[in-house]
This record gives structure tokens, C-alpha cells and sequence, in this order.
């Protein structure tokens, strides 16, 4: 009989591993399979390891119990009841923003976790082997008696009751091996590279902008050359090398390579990586500070850039209208400003923004002058198209033919792109921003629209001791330009709800939503005379 409570225990609870197991994992390639991380998520998100850390306490109570007595068994068929519940939270099939990717990285990390869980099994079944002499023995031993009856249930429970923390030490143990793994990958792109020497790279980096800069300069550069850009968010280490290896043709004249950080000397990893020739600064501001621990490291760390550059002789391309950039600029020179306020080398002046595009006329640094008109919403995105036509001026096309690629330039996805549903109601697609600044020309935007003007947002994270501040101040911004707020996700959004309370706002106007389907949900049943236009802003990933 206890050989059969054992299998029908070690199934369930095996089944709960795998299932907890394929969630710990995916949090964990959400978090940048960066250990540091993922432990501060953890700790972060510690309600979910309640039930696992409860239920490890407990499996210990069986200790005590006689093999034939009615609460041993009863403890154990209640557990099992509780790790079915376990296989249930967290079994698959949950449609996610970012669905689990199998990488050959993940892979190797599951047969290493694995590997873990069948020590457990192992160990349990070796010392279970007496529970087919169990009936008509009689045990005169407590200790007899406790290896026999409680160990197997409890090294089979620790598996699943410790996989969150079994998770991350897969990781830990396979360190070593994705690095001599990613060290080969990386050498290999650094080869292709240095096979194509008249390929020129541009890197650029930025608290926010980086990525609607290189959409926007491939563009550009790309009526006249022939680019290569790195795709979608491809801006790690083992996403340049993946772009160079799979992508990179000898026929390329550009390589513009985006460059993304969280810690301190994460560009200057990717410089070493692309070897760019110059750079573009698109910004630096409160972002991923939980990681960067003060603003003086973010500054430090996206003018990393500036520094290859200018070891390497090339040309830093500035954004000069933000004020910790200006602030840097007299290290570099020969920098190129550019931006909206007088002293930039490149300025933009005579902006014109309505809800259809935006026009604007742009000086170059010897006079010239130039009309463009773009589809892009807001007087923001001028800046990074600014940049665009000034890096692109700077290769020789001339700011006559640049008027119809700038022209042609249309939103990067869920980057302020907008959407026309149909019928009453057009969204504003800006799922991807997060910071203060992106968050402010939104609602700047959303001004724009003579509609019913809804923001549907859960806020912005990663902003550190600052985080609670800003969101105050986003809802207090949100309360002076829009008619209804839905905010996403009771806890996090507390700081805004209290922004937009100070402001006076009509309270009656604010939803809280659980979720994003029932903020969705609420903003269609929601009724107006006026057509609606629904900002989306921001959308956290699945860890949050």
C-alpha cells in the first residue's frame, strides 16, 4: 500500500516540477538568464513561492507517524492534493506576450535541471526499496522507520518544492559552458566582420530612442546604400552576433548595430563585439536604474560608445537638447548636436504637428536649409528623425534627397504607431515606451486628437528608488490630458491612481483593470459621443 501512495505521490509531484519547472525557466529568459536578476525578481515576486516554501515545511511532519496510521496517510494524500494544485497554477497552455523560446541555451539549461530532479528521484527510490517488505515487518527503530516511510516522499517533494531555486542553479552550473559557447559564437562574428572591410558601422545607444533612431536611419541610409540593421530588439551581445552571423552580406556598405544595457560596460561588451566606427546617443535618463544603481553609471556607460568612437576616430553623434548629454559633450570633440534648441550643430525649427504628421525645417551646420514632412506623430519623434537626416547628411546625401525617405518613414511598431480599428475607435499603440519622457510625449500626442481620449496603461518599472515618484507624476500628467483613465493591475498602478487623485481628476473616470484583456474589454463597452482614442502606454512583460 505505501508502494502505490509513492508512485501515485511521485507522478503528481513530477508532473508539478516539470510544470513549475517550464514557468521558473521562462521568468528566468525574461529576466536576461541573468542570475542577479532573476533572484532580485524573486525576492520581488515572493507571494508566488508561499504555497512551495509552506509545503516543504510540512512534508517534514511525517517524521513522527507510524507506516499504517491514518494521519500519515492522510498528510500524504494532502500534499498530493496540493502539488495537483501546484501541475494546475502553472501548467502550459496560458497564452503569453512572450512566449517560453527553446533556445539551445534554454535546452541545455532543462537537461541540467533535469539532471537535478533525477538526483532527488534517485536517492528516493534507493531508499524506498523496503516498502515492498513493509507490510508484517515490525519496526522497533524510529530511525528504521523514517528512512523507510518519510525520506522518499520528502526527497520527491523537495524537487518540486525547490525548483525555483533548482532553476537558477541550472543556470548558475552551466555558466562556464555558455560562456566558452557564446566566447566561440562571438569570435566567429568578430571573423566575419574583419572579412568585410569596407563595411561601415554605426552604433547607437540610449536610455529610449535607440531603436526608433535605427529604424528610422536605416531608412535613410538605405536610399542610397546598401544597410544592414539589427532586427526587432536584437541589441545584447548574442543578438548582434546572431545579426552579423546569419545576416551580414559582403555586399553591405552599413552595419547599423543598436546597443542596449543594464549594467555598467555592457556597451563597451558590444563595442568589442561590432567595432562600430561612429555612434548616436539618442538619450540618457532614470532608466533600468534598479540595475544601474545611480544615473552617473547610466551616463557613464551609454558614452562607452563615445569612447570606442573616439579611439577609433570616428564621429559621436549627440542628441544636444538633453541636458546630461550637453553636460558630457565638451569630453568629445568634434561631437555633432543635434536637436531642437539653439547651439545644435543640426537643428530643427518652424515644427508644425497635427494629427495627420509632423513638418519641420532643418539647418545644417553650414546653413543649408531643408522643409521635411513626415507621417510621425509629435513634436518628440522630430529629434530622432533629426538625428537620422544628421548622420545621414554627414555621408554625403544631401538634405534635398533625404525629403522623400524621411517622407516614407513610417512608426516603429508599438512605438507611438497608429492604429485605425474602425468605426468609434483608433488606438496609439506605444506599448513598448517606459520611460518619463516617452510617456510624456504619449500624452502630448494624445492631446493632438479632438476625441474621447482614453490612456490605458500599467505604469513604468525598472526606475528604482525614483519609481514611485514618477509614476505620481505620470498620473498627474495623464489627469490633465485625457477624459478616462484605465489603469492596468491594482498594486502597481497605486502611485499613479494617487497622481491623478491630487490633480482633482473626476475619480469616476478611472478603472482599475486585473488585466489587460479586461482593461480592453472595459475601453470597447465604454460609451462616448465622440470617437475614442485609446492610448496604450506601456505593456509590461510576463515577470511583472
Amino acid at each position: 500500500m505505501n508502494l502505490i501512495f509513492w508512485i501515485i505521490y511521485a507522478i503528481i509531484s513530477l508532473t508539478a516540477t516539470v510544470f513549475l519547472g517550464l514557468r521558473e525557466f521562462h521568468m528566468l529568459q525574461l529576466n536576461g538568464y541573468k542570475t542577479p536578476e532573476h533572484s532580485w525578481w524573486m525576492k520581488k515576486n515572493a507571494k508566488r513561492y508561499i504555497l512551495p516554501a509552506f509545503l516543504f515545511l510540512a512534508q517534514f511532519l511525517l517524521r513522527p507517524f507510524q507506516p499504517h496510521d491514518g494521519l500519515a496517510i492522510a498528510l500524504i494524500i494532502v500534499l498530493c492534493l496540493f502539488n495537483a494544485i501546484i501541475a494546475l497554477i502553472n501548467k502550459p497552455g496560458k497564452k503569453f506576450k512572450k512566449p517560453l523560446v527553446y533556445t539551445a541555451r534554454m535546452k541545455r539549461m532543462m537537461i541540467t535541471f533535469g539532471i537535478l530532479v533525477a538526483i532527488f528521484y534517485v536517492i528516493a527510490i534507493l531508499k524506498g526499496k523496503s516498502f515492498v517488505q513493509i507490510d508484517g515487518i515490525d519496526f522497533c527503530r524510529e530511525e528504521t522507520r523514517w528512512f523507510i516511510i518519510a525520506l522518499p516522499y520528502i526527497l520527491v517533494g523537495s524537487a518540486l518544492y525547490l525548483t525555483p531555486i533548482l532553476v537558477p542553479l541550472s543556470n548558475l552550473i552551466n555558466k562556464p559552458v555558455e560562456k566558452a559557447v557564446q566566447n566561440w559564437y562571438i569570435n566567429d562574428a568578430k571573423r566575419i566582420l574583419s572579412e568585410c572591410p569596407t563595411l561601415h558601422k554605426v552604433g547607437i545607444t540610449g536610455s529610449y530612442g535607440k531603436t526608433s533612431m535605427k529604424f528610422y536611419l536605416d531608412e535613410l541610409l538605405n536610399s542610397q546604400y546598401n544597410t544592414l540593421k539589427t532586427p526587432e530588439s536584437f541589441n545584447t551581445p548574442m543578438g548582434v552576433t546572431i545579426t552579423i552571423r546569419r545576416n551580414l552580406k559582403p555586399t553591405h556598405e552599413y552595419f547599423i548595430c543598436e546597443m542596449g544595457a543594464r549594467r555598467v560596460h555592457e556597451i563597451k561588451e558590444l563595442c568589442g563585439i561590432a567595432d562600430p566606427h561612429d555612434g548616436i546617443i539618442t538619450s540618457v535618463g532614470p532608466q533600468h536604474l534598479e540595475t544601474f544603481g545611480s544615473i552617473e553609471n547610466v551616463v557613464n556607460t551609454k558614452f562607452e560608445l563615445a569612447d570606442h568612437v573616439k579611439a577609433k576616430g570616428g564621429r559621436i553623434y549627440l542628441n544636444g537638447d538633453n541636458e546630461l548629454i550637453r553636460k558630457k559633450a565638451p569630453e568629445y570633440p568634434g561631437a555633432v548636436l543635434y536637436g531642437l534648441q539653439e547651439g545644435n550643430h543640426y537643428r530643427a525649427a518652424d515644427i508644425s504637428v497635427s494629427d495627420r504628421g509632423t513638418e519641420f525645417t532643418v539647418t545644417a551646420p553650414g546653413g543649408e536649409t531643408q522643409r521635411f514632412s513626415m507621417k510621425l506623430l509629435g513634436e518628440h519623434n522630430v529629434q530622432n528623425v533629426l538625428g537620422a537626416i544628421a548622420y545621414a547628411h554627414g555621408t554625403g546625401i544631401s538634405l534635398d534627397k533625404l525629403t522623400l525617405p524621411v517622407k516614407r518613414i513610417a512608426a516603429v511598431p508599438h512605438r507611438l504607431q497608429l492604429l485605425d480599428k474602425g468605426g468609434n475607435m483608433t488606438f496609439i499603440d506605444d506599448a513598448y515606451n517606459s520611460n518619463p519622457s516617452g510617456c510624456r510625449a504619449a500624452l502630448n500626442v494624445l492631446g493632438l486628437f479632438d476625441a474621447c481620449r482614453i490612456l490605458v496603461t500599467p505604469g513604468m518599472v525598472e526606475l528604482g528608488a525614483k519609481q514611485e515618484e514618477l509614476n505620481f507624476e505620470f498620473g498627474q500628467e495623464a489627469a490633465k490630458a485625457c477624459d478616462h483613465i484605465v489603469l492596468v493591475g491594482k498594486a502597481q498602478t497605486v502611485p499613479i491612481y494617487n497622481g491623478i487623485k491630487d490633480a482633482g481628476y473626476d475619480m469616476d473616470n478611472v478603472f482599475v483593470a486585473d488585466s489587460l484583456n479586461a482593461a480592453l474589454a472595459h475601453v470597447n463597452a465604454y460609451q462616448s459621443d465622440k470617437k475614442k482614442i485609446v492610448l496604450l502606454e506601456n505593456d509590461l512583460p510576463d515577470n511583472y
